[in-house]
């Protein structure tokens, strides 16, 4: 069984900046959206299947992302990692605009829930990483940025999860949450995590969820 681990914030927070300390070598970085990483990268590399060197993966189709992830394991990866997560339904929902009618949202939901479970169902101890925008309803709440609103009311992603960090800058300092607020989704085992705050740093979170899991 896969290790699902979803990480939220606003765009700045620090989502990305998380992976810095993590060893490209062992991972897959798919985003969704092709662009540069915030910080000094040159070990991180566009993934040649040939050579089967390098990391980065640009795709935003479910089917595809889901097979990177059923085959991670036979490329030595025991990680991966999906940067943004919410552009995976953005850019679906964009390039089907000009579709009438609810069938679309189903099917992009649809996706999405087979992405998921895809990662739930991954090879033994495989990390996957869903980072990924927020959004606050009029009550103040604060959870994952979807499209539609079956995602929302019949499924709810975070509830896919047993951990869901959030990004967070306090006093120009970058940190994850690890326990609801009150007003998030924000989740993760007893235990698992010393305090409520801890540093943005995403290889010691998943040494952390490696140990509590016996990894």
């Amino acid at each position: 069984m896969g290790i699902p681990v979803m990480v939220l914030g606003e765009s700045g927070t620090g989502k990305t900046t998380s992976l810095r300390n993590i060893n490209p070598e062992e991972t897959f970085l798919i985003q969704a959206i092709r662009k540069p990483l915030p910080f000094r990268s040159a070990n991180w590399k566009e993934f040649d299947q040939q050579t089967s060197t390098g990391s980065i993966i640009n795709s935003d189709d479910c089917g595809f992302i889901s097979q990177v992830i059923s085959h991670a394991h036979n490329y030595g990866r025991n990680k991966v990692v999906i940067d943004d997560f919410q552009y995976i339904m953005a850019n679906e929902f964009m390039r089907r605009s000009g579709e009438v009618g609810f069938t679309k949202f189903t099917e992009i939901a649809k996706h999405v829930w087979e992405l998921v479970m895809s990662a739930t169902n991954a090879a033994p101890n495989l990390r996957v990483y869903f980072l990924s925008h927020t959004e606050t309803s009029d009550l103040g709440k604060t959870k994952a940025k979807t499209i539609g609103k079956l995602l929302d009311e019949k499924i709810t992603l975070e509830g896919m999860f047993t951990v869901v960090l959030r990004s967070l800058v306090d006093n120009n300092q970058f940190q994850f949450s690890t326990q609801n607020s009150g007003m998030d989704t924000v989740k993760s085992p007893m235990g698992m995590f010393e305090s409520r705050f801890i540093e943005n740093d995403l290889n010691t979170v998943d040494q952390t969820i490696s140990q509590y899991y016996g990894v």
